[in-house]
């Protein structure tokens, strides 16, 4: 899978299983999702076990950190960063 086709599938399912009650919102990469509220707690947990399931990888807790999960392209790159040399 490519970077770009990674990040489709993150937003598609922020777009359709998170935001669900908030509104008709255009997801970009850069959108802030913790600290526009997009997100919850409970919300990062769901989004982590999603990329976990999907992309095959586990999320030790000490990477569940805001610079990981900040926006769409943040969650890329981690995926991104776990596959190199895989």
């Amino acid at each position: 899978m490519t970077m770009d086709s990674n990040q489709a599938i993150i937003t598609k399912y922020i777009q359709e299983n998170l935001l669900t009650g908030k509104g008709d919102i255009e997801l970009s990469a850069d959108d802030d999702l913790l600290g526009s509220g997009l997100l919850d707690s409970m919300g990062v947990m769901r989004l982590v076990g999603f990329v976990e399931k999907t992309f095959h990888i586990t999320i030790p807790p000490e990477d569940i950190v805001i610079e990981n999960f900040m926006d769409v392209k943040a969650i890329t790159n981690y995926v991104e960063s776990q596959h190199v040399g895989k």
